[in-house]
């Protein structure tokens, strides 16, 4: 798939989630990448470039102080990794579906939620 046709979906799919959601994630910026850089697989230490899909990189919401914003603070970022999702799918459908999984993970670290606490609420 070509990264415009992918990059709608991603736009489409930020589009399907609840509204409350919606309304509550602001100073986010979501991207698409093929694959995380090698600093990231070092610094993660990732078994390859090929192990993520999504990461979301910021200061997690519950974690801004009353300090957020009063200075000029750079938006958080939800990295998509188009290779790694296409790499586990095997249609369309099934690319949509995975984006949306991978959006409502890396939201829920957004919210300050654990791996645990997202695996928990299935996401």
């Amino acid at each position: 798939m070509d990264r415009e046709s992918f990059e709608l979906i991603v736009e489409q799919t930020f589009d399907r989630l609840p509204e409350r959601f919606k309304q509550a994630i602001e100073n986010v910026g979501v991207v698409v990448e093929d694959f995380p850089d090698e600093e990231l697989v070092r610094k993660l230490r990732l078994p390859s470039k090929y192990h993520l899909l999504g990461l979301y990189q910021g200061i997690p919401l519950p974690a801004r102080g009353p300090w957020y914003g009063t200075t000029p603070v750079a938006p958080d970022k939800i990295s998509l990794y188009q290779k790694n999702i296409e790499g586990r799918c095997t249609s369309e459908k099934e690319i949509c579906d995975r984006i949306y999984e991978v959006l409502l993970h890396e939201i829920g670290h957004y919210f300050g939620m654990t791996e645990k606490e997202i695996r928990d609420a299935g996401f």
